[in-house]
């Protein structure tokens, strides 16, 4: 049977033999920058935008991709026409970068002051697991304010993505306690809204979308086309320090990310969002616009019940 193939280090190779060295920074110090797309009919979704955003995070990282912006580009798209081609017509892929400074040749950590000898940088990509998402869009998802908060941008800036998440896990341990299923949405440390895990938070209330403000969250892609399609749409859209009173008492919450797009907030510290349905008018049209756009119905791919090309139901 047929395998998925991983762009490790220089070249492509059979998923089970891509191996990281025990010694890589990225394990001995965490040290890594990342990125995340995803495909819509087997094509990538904002390919070029999520190339830069690696760059401008590799740069602030100071490492250095080992290849050229157009050559990632061509390597993810070889990468997705050969395991695209391993899924069914319906089925998509997330396609992650990953790069670290490469192996610790002392294993000393910092105090040996020993250089990596080339940057390990990866492209690797899965099946999306659409059937994780459907409770999103039967039941909604419940936000939990943990007492963890986010990183202040004066120490990391928020507009890198890496994988330094430890503070994530504990936050997602602790929201969990009480809910099973429950999403940690970090506070910084004035009580203002940043994001979630893995996703961006946005608000509706009479009518406006609303986003935390943006030193203290991910610029996301996916808020981004949110934001394009409320423009193009007339629907307001405005950054604004938000607290979880606000929240609270929102007409409508949604999550936004690569991998299930849009999915509607019902609850967050266990209270009702809005009338507590699963998706309001300003969610449903974003969520229709995008469909449109992608030619994808995002939910039915979601629920399983089949996408459609070449416009939407």
């Amino acid at each position: 049977m047929e395998e998925p193939i991983v762009y490790l280090k220089g070249g492509f190779l059979p998923a089970s033999r891509a191996k990281l060295n025990i010694y890589d920074f990225g394990i001995v110090l965490g040290a890594t920058v990342t990125d995340q797309l995803r495909t819509f009919r087997h094509e990538p979704f904002r390919l070029d935008e999520h190339v830069v955003r690696l760059f401008e995070s590799a740069k602030y990282a100071r490492l250095g991709i080992p290849i050229s912006p157009g050559e990632v580009i061509a390597r993810t798209k070889e990468l997705i026409r050969r395991n695209a081609a391993l899924l069914t017509p319906d089925g998509d892929l997330g396609v992650v970068y990953f790069l670290t400074p490469g192996e610790n040749l002392g294993y000393a950590g910092s105090a040996a002051n020993f250089e990596a000898a080339e940057p390990t940088f990866c492209i690797h990509s899965f099946p999306l697991p659409f059937a994780a998402f459907r409770r999103f869009f039967t039941e909604g998802a419940h936000v939990v304010t943990p007492s963890t908060r986010h990183v202040p941008p004066q120490c990391l800036d928020q507009k890198i993505k890496h994988r330094s998440r430890l503070h994530w896990w504990i936050a997602e341990k602790e929201a969990r306690m009480g809910d099973p299923d429950a999403i940690p949405l970090l506070l910084d440390l004035h009580g203002n809204l940043t994001e979630c895990s893995g996703a961006n938070l946005l608000l509706v209330k009479r009518g406006i979308v609303y986003s935390p403000g943006p030193g203290n969250i991910l610029r996301g892609e996916s808020r981004a086309v949110v934001a394009e399609i409320c423009n193009e749409r007339g629907i307001a859209f405005e950054s604004v320090d938000l607290q979880v009173h606000d929240a609270i008492n929102a007409d409508e919450m949604f999550l936004v990310t690569t991998p299930y797009c849009l999915a509607p907030v019902t609850r967050i510290n266990g209270l009702a969002v809005g009338d507590g349905a699963v998706g309001g008018p300003v969610f449903e049209r974003i969520l229709a616009a995008w469909s449109e756009n992608v030619r994808v119905d995002i939910r039915a791919q979601i629920m399983g019940t089949g996408a459609v090309e070449e416009g939407v139901a």
